[in-house]
């Protein structure tokens, strides 16, 4: 009896026949959303660079507390396997207009000139993910905004310690006060709140540019508050998914439709001179599939 006919199929059939179904489905669904649509020449893709797998030492972003007292986060050891795919340069005011032209963002508040050399500011997280959904269908890839970790990641020996130095387990709260004190003052005198043209600030060693400069950029890590018991260890946790971290000279945690950081906004110590942002391109194979499911119905 033929295959075709056969009313048994094997134990590896019988797996792969759903999982293509699957794939059918979802390959269906993504042409009646558009997703596999030819990428519209009109719309420039973003110059990225890929930063190769390597290790590096980082300290996760949020309020980390140990016996009721502020503390810096601990450092931990991370070892990235896979690459990462992120825009060179942070989104410019000409490539965010274009998406405001089309309806698909609302216009930015800074009334910076329209062009592909300076930086887009004035930028919520809102406006920043409206804009990542609008290019993911116009070049018929996927962009997301990039995790803090992500941004560690790539930026290297430019992403910020935000450590105070002081001993975790000293129970004297005028020795943080009083080193805070002295990183916010040195904030301050040396702010300068004027977008710069595109590689004003260098690059750093993997050749992300700019980051660190004047402008911070939106990540999509949500503010927390941890607690850690002996040895470093968390004992507990809470997320704030309507406080995002923007990474710079410094973290400062966010509202979502923050656009002007000076104006307040959950913003923890100095805040950032300006905020905009850059992308990341997801490159998995199933990236796509996982868009349409969940931009389908917008």
């Amino acid at each position: 009896m033929s295959a075709l006919s056969s009313p048994h199929l094997s134990p590896s059939a019988s797996i792969a026949l759903p999982a293509l179904l699957m794939l059918a489905f979802a390959g269906g669904l993504a042409f009646q959303a558009g997703l596999f649509r030819p990428a519209t020449t009109d719309i420039p893709v973003p110059a990225t660079i890929l930063i190769e797998p390597h290790s590096f030492t980082y300290r996760p972003a949020g309020e980390f507390y140990k016996n009721g007292f502020a503390v810096d986060a601990p450092k931990v050891e991370v070892r990235r396997t896979r690459t990462l795919d992120i825009m060179k340069y942070q989104v410019t005011t000409a490539e965010y207009d274009a998406c405001v032209a089309e309806g698909a963002c609302p216009a930015r508040e800074q009334q910076t000139p329209s062009s592909l050399d300076l930086p887009a500011t004035g930028i919520s997280h809102d406006d920043a993910t409206a804009y990542a959904l609008w290019l993911s269908r116009r070049t018929n890839a996927v962009w997301t905004l990039p995790s803090d970790e992500d941004l560690a990641f790539a930026a290297g020996s430019k992403f910020p310690d935000d450590a105070l130095g002081v001993d975790p387990d000293s129970k004297n709260p005028a020795l943080r006060w009083l080193a805070d004190y002295q990183r916010e003052a040195s904030r301050k005198a040396s702010r300068d709140p004027t977008p710069q043209s595109l590689g004003r600030f260098g690059e750093g060693e993997y050749g992300l540019a700019d980051f660190a400069g004047n402008v911070w950029e939106w990540t999509t890590t949500c503010n927390r508050k941890v607690t850690l018991a002996e040895g470093g260890v968390t004992a507990s946790a809470s997320e704030s998914c309507g406080i995002y971290i923007a990474s710079g000279k410094h973290r400062s945690p966010l509202s979502s439709f923050i656009r002007d950081p000076k104006s307040g906004g959950c913003s923890v110590g100095t805040p950032p001179d300006n905020v905009g942002f850059r992308l990341v391109r997801d490159n998995t194979w199933y990236s796509r599939l996982v868009f349409t499911f969940r931009h389908a119905a917008s």
